[in-house]
């Protein structure tokens, strides 16, 4: 299995929640394709730690969807399962849906000032083709309500979940489809700082099923492999 060339990426002390979430944006971003095989030893050789930690991240990518195992054979990072992404996106877009509407009283100018930062550097990613770095402004300025509602149960399920969807999400934002969202983006900071839990509300639902369309246009629906 080819990993990244550089060796020791973390320190001995990772902790096992750390292990997921390297090998997660390796899957996410690509640089771990669907279809590649993945071994423990070579996982530990990247990450600089024991087997173990790298052993239960592989168990939670599992029951996340990212990657595969059979027992005794081998373990492999999943295709990208467009139904899995659908029922994800389910999930998820109710979780967002559900931090703005208890975030929006506890939200302080501060919290606006992030949400209005994030977007401007998602702006500036898209502008610049930076599709990594536009991601990552996204996670900021949907975190912020994440973080104001202070709900473990949304921030869990997100957690899980939006990962699957950042895999088909890469190909928005690399076209000038993801533009559409900047306008979305301060549509929502807009109705937060109003006050208009509804109207917050419906625009997330809208951000979010933006995607629907680049779920149906992905090999028709298919997995990809």
């Amino acid at each position: 299995m080819p990993v990244p060339g550089a060796r020791g990426l973390v320190s001995r002390s990772l902790l096992r929640d750390d292990a997921y979430r390297a090998i997660r944006d390796a899957i996410v971003d690509g640089t771990l394709a669907p279809g590649e095989r993945l071994n423990d030893g070579d996982l530990t050789e990247w990450l600089g730690v024991s087997r173990t930690p790298v052993r239960e991240a592989l168990a939670r990518l599992e029951r996340a969807g990212l990657v595969q195992t059979k027992p005794g054979r081998h373990t492999i990072v999943s295709p990208v399962d467009v139904r899995a992404a659908r029922n994800a996106l389910s999930v998820t877009g109710a979780m967002f849906e559900l931090a703005v509407r208890e975030a929006i009283p506890h939200l302080s100018t501060a919290d606006f000032d992030a949400m209005r930062e994030a977007n401007a550097r998602f702006a500036e990613a898209l502008r610049r083709g930076d599709v990594d770095a536009a991601i990552a402004a996204d996670d900021d300025f949907h975190g912020v309500a994440v973080a104001a509602c202070a709900n473990q149960a949304i921030d869990a399920v997100v957690e899980q979940f939006t990962p699957l969807l950042r895999r088909v999400e890469r190909l928005r934002f690399s076209s000038l489809s993801g533009r559409d969202s900047v306008a979305v983006h301060e549509q929502i900071t807009a109705r937060c700082r109003a006050g208009d839990v509804e109207g917050a509300v419906a625009a997330t639902r809208a951000n979010w099923r933006t995607l629907l369309p680049l779920l149906d246009s992905v090999t028709g629906g298919a997995d990809v492999p």
